[in-house]
């Protein structure tokens, strides 16, 4: 038996879309067809793609949202629980898809479900092909190793092997460009966690972005994207423009502005950033829209918000040298909360506040 112990957003996303909806994420129905919809298309999002410059929907989707997979969605047009577990199979692996099955699919030589995605394809397409088990399995392990051509002996008995059993030319040539294959299993298990949170995504959407922003969006910047789309748009375009100039820091932000973008465009709001309202990392749902935490403010550290959010506990602040005594943050803190208008009518300390209140 394995055992892979690997570390996830995607439960703790899960877990979070359970505590603040009450949905059980085990109980979405996996043929969920607007949630299906998604990965061909963005009408079930209320969208057009000329909103979101995307024909599909799954931005921000694990397995999903980045750009080369939403390219395989295009070329693909998936509509089954199944073939989305094909996709996951073909973007994992090395050389599986790029110039091999896309351009098979592409050509109109085989179908996705007719394409090498997943190591188990193989055994399985070669039992069918009246193939005994064990040669089916060996031929398997030597192509998901991407082995097939380093020994050219064993391979030449494995083709011989292949063709006395009706395989086709173009399949053994797909097998031959293979260096890595993914196994089925894992692209099912993956793709079942994605499948979930895009339920969320389409039915319960402000809970998706609350929870997608708190654990996956390292690069939010509420500066930037609290503001309106606008301000969002032309960020994104400065990006573009950059090309590969572009700092590391805005090219990690651009597909979280790709789904701020698309937040804004299906009417949901960011609401003010608070000091007592705020949490100090989570966005939080409410009923007019998502609150950014207390460490989305740019120069704002987490541990100077924890404190924060822990200091406010025990009652409002009475003074900013309260704030700043209660909380221990520094000087540095204080003026990034003066900056961005959070330390608004607040006095300086509690003896200025007892001097105004006397006179």
């Amino acid at each position: 038996m394995k055992l892979d112990i690997l570390g996830h957003d995607d439960p703790t996303i899960i877990r979070m879309l359970q505590d603040i909806t009450g949905v059980d994420p085990q109980k979405i129905p996996l043929d969920d067809q607007e949630t299906m919809s998604i990965f061909s298309s963005t009408k079930a999002l209320g969208l057009t793609p000329e909103q979101i410059k995307s024909p599909v929907g799954s931005f921000g989707v694990p397995e999903f949202g980045t750009k080369f997979v939403r390219g395989m969605l295009v070329d693909t047009k998936p509509t089954t629980f199944d073939e989305l577990i094909r996709i996951s199979g073909l973007s994992h692996g090395t050389d599986v898809w790029l110039n091999n099955a896309q351009s098979l699919i592409q050509e109109g030589t085989v179908t996705l479900n007719e394409a090498i995605c997943c190591r188990d394809d193989i055994m399985i397409y070669l039992i069918k092909k009246g193939l005994p088990p064990n040669p089916a399995f060996k031929i398997m392990e030597t192509v998901r190793k991407g082995k097939a051509l380093k020994d050219p002996a064993k391979w030449a008995e494995y083709k011989e092997l292949m063709k006395e059993h009706d395989v086709p030319d173009w399949y053994i040539k797909s097998c031959e460009k293979i260096k890595y294959m993914f196994p089925k299993a894992h692209a099912a298990a993956y793709v079942t966690m994605a499948f979930r949170i895009a339920w969320f995504k389409v039915h319960i959407p402000k809970a998706y972005y609350s929870a997608y922003f708190s654990i996956r969006a390292k690069q939010f910047d509420s500066e930037i994207m609290c503001h309106g789309k606008e301000r969002v748009k032309n960020k994104m375009k400065e990006i573009e423009l950059a090309g590969n100039g572009a700092s590391n820091k805005d090219q990690e932000m651009y597909p979280v502005l790709e789904l701020v973008l698309e937040m804004y465009e299906r009417g949901i709001d960011f609401l003010p950033i608070d000091l007592y309202k705020s949490h100090n990392s989570k966005f939080l749902m409410e009923e007019d829209g998502i609150r950014p935490p207390l460490d989305s403010i740019p120069g704002l550290g987490p541990i100077d918000a924890e404190n924060i959010y822990n200091a406010r506990q025990d009652g409002k602040f009475s003074s900013i040298e309260d704030l700043k005594i209660r909380s221990k943050i520094g000087k540095v803190a204080i003026e990034t909360l003066k900056g961005v208008g959070l330390l608004d009518g607040m006095t300086e300390s509690n003896q200025m506040s007892l001097f105004t209140t006397w006179g």
